[in-house]
């Protein structure tokens, strides 16, 4: 027996299967054809061509080169600095104009430091000593300005005091104004200089105004009428990021300029334009977090005349501007549409074999159908090639439904 079904299974290998039509008179199974059929062709037509334009070609590898320059002049006065005048050599890091900058909107100065000894800050909780012994002479000060010399440092009447530390003395402030002393940098302007390519379809653009007017640059401001003027007020990004920038400037903050350029090239060059969008980037919640905001020190040096270094410890707040180039390019290519086709026309297939399920396994009479519709042939029986009976007028068989 187990020698006759393997025979059976080797002769079975040599089979020839080929296709048989059969007309089903059965409306539900026929208009459940023609809804996958419709479903499918809108699909393809509406989704695959219209919205992601399957007949194009693509290139991301977008190549992008960002230069900025930012104009305003701020006023200040204070203790530490007197009357000041701040212009873009001051307040904006580094100044060399990159798609990242820094925007100083306040500052805590410690000015005239110099190599010396002195005591901790009171506020560090590694400085806090009982007696000599608790400040060990050449450990660092945890999360502090300098050395250990070995002395604990107390004030008259006092049990406790600091530990005296070599270092940049005196130590830096720790408060910090309750308003932003460059406040006024909410109406500085930067422009945004943004030249892209996509080296696939060597095509270039730039997000300025093509134009002869050398004017134009110096009284246009962004906006959604002018989307190629790159000039923009800083308080309107910080507004369009959904932030107030007074709040901002006191802690500082950080946001994005997205740069999005998505260019259909079957269209003219003139379609190709940038869209700008704006968003913080840092933690929001100034009040519960204690890291929100950005912030970093740096120092300005100088010697006296006896040789003595000192120099002007400069604790900056502000807002850093991150700017971000995106996007991509299509151009018509026969290679993205026969391929899209071809499968519409597989999923057209796809369709018309879920129906077959749906007859021959789902419905009332699935066994007659499927006993209409696969149907053994031998080539050495006369009966099974002359059934079922075929006329000239009965090709393919027609099955009236239920």
């Amino acid at each position: 027996m187990g020698q006759v079904a393997w025979k059976a299974l080797f002769l079975s290998l040599f089979d020839y299967k080929t296709e048989k039509y059969v007309i089903a008179k059965n409306k539900k199974v026929g208009v459940l054809y023609r809804v996958v059929q419709l479903s499918i062709l809108a699909y393809l037509v509406g989704w695959v061509f219209v919205v992601k334009k399957g007949y194009q070609d693509t290139d991301t590898s977008l190549q992008s080169s960002v230069i900025t320059k930012l104009k305003g002049v701020a006023f200040t006065n204070t203790s530490e600095l007197g009357e000041r005048i701040w212009d873009v050599a001051d307040y904006v890091i580094p100044p060399q104009g990159e798609s990242v900058f820094f925007v100083m909107t306040n500052l805590i100065v410690t000015p005239n430091q110099r190599q010396a000894t002195c005591a901790e800050s009171a506020s560090i909780p590694d400085a806090r000593c009982d007696r000599d012994t608790d400040c060990l002479e050449g450990e660092a000060v945890v999360a502090g300005n300098g050395v250990k010399t070995g002395r604990c440092l107390k004030d008259r009447g006092s049990t406790t005091g600091t530990c005296e530390i070599l270092a940049w003395c005196p130590v830096e402030k720790r408060s910090k104004p309750k308003k932003p002393l460059l406040g006024s940098a909410e109406n500085f302007t930067v422009y945004i200089k943004n030249s892209i390519r996509f080296p696939k379809f060597k095509f270039s653009k730039m997000n300025v105004l093509a134009t002869d007017n050398e004017s134009y640059l110096k009284s246009c401001r962004y906006s959604q009428e002018h989307p190629y003027c790159p000039i923009f007020v800083l308080g309107n990004i910080v507004r369009w990021a959904g932030g107030d920038f007074q709040e901002m400037a006191l802690q500082g903050g950080v946001i994005g300029i997205q740069i999005e350029w998505n260019c259909d090239l079957d269209k003219a060059p003139s379609e190709c334009n940038p869209h700008y969008s704006f968003s913080r980037l840092d933690n929001k919640s100034a009040e519960t977090s204690i890291s929100s905001g950005y912030n970093f020190r740096f120092a300005k040096y100088y010697r006296d005349a006896e040789g003595v270094d000192y120099r002007t410890l400069i604790k900056a707040y502000g807002i850093r501007f991150d700017v971000m180039v995106n996007g991509k390019a299509g151009k018509f290519n026969i290679i993205p549409t026969i391929i899209n086709i071809s499968s519409g026309l597989a999923l057209m297939g796809a369709g018309a074999f879920f129906c077959d399920l749906v007859l021959i396994y789902l419905i009332k009479k699935s066994n007659f159908y499927r006993g209409k519709k696969y149907e053994e042939v031998k080539s050495n029986s006369r009966k099974s090639l002359s059934s079922p009976t075929l006329n000239g007028n009965q090709s393919p068989e027609q099955l009236d439904g239920l």
